[in-house]
């Protein structure tokens, strides 16, 4: 699987806490291994966010990603719940 980080995320990235950023990286690792697993809590996003999904890196920040071509996922936006808006 490859992931394709968007500028957008790459700066949004940056601005985060370290603390959340480690866990960001173990929430990935686990992403990468199974996007089902039950402690990411994937879930497809509604609204004008239907072709996207999100999952959580802890109860406030969370990673809005979207399934692309040949086995590529993009990395669009991190952040807390002010990211769906």
């Amino acid at each position: 699987m490859e992931i394709i980080y968007s500028p957008k995320f790459e700066r949004e990235y940056k601005k985060l806490p370290n603390k959340i950023k480690e866990l960001a990286e173990e929430k990935e690792r686990l992403f990468r291994h199974n996007f089902k697993d039950e402690r990411l809590n994937a879930h497809k996003l509604h609204g004008r966010l239907k072709h996207f999904w999100s999952f959580s890196i802890d109860h406030r920040f969370r990673i809005i990603f979207e399934f692309a071509k040949n086995d590529a996922i993009h990395f669009h936006s991190v952040g807390d719940h002010d990211i769906y808006r």
